[in-house]
């Protein structure tokens, strides 16, 4: 049986993704323009380079 006050750690990991998710929804319908550029969507998630070795992974790495 499921308690319906029980709460676990993905509870707070889906919260956290589904406040981000409505940040890039806000930012997006805000935009001028049909996207979003990889630094608006990383100023938006609130990702920063630290260094070259130790850098955040930015959107735009991830595309090919």
């Amino acid at each position: 049986m499921v308690m319906l006050g029980t709460r676990t750690v993905s509870d707070h990991v889906a919260l956290a993704e589904i406040e981000l998710c409505g940040e890039l929804m806000i930012a997006a319908s805000a935009a001028i323009g049909e996207r979003l550029s990889a630094d608006r969507i990383d100023e938006v998630l609130n990702v920063r380079v630290i260094a070259e070795r130790t850098a955040v992974p930015r959107q735009a790495d991830h595309r090919e």
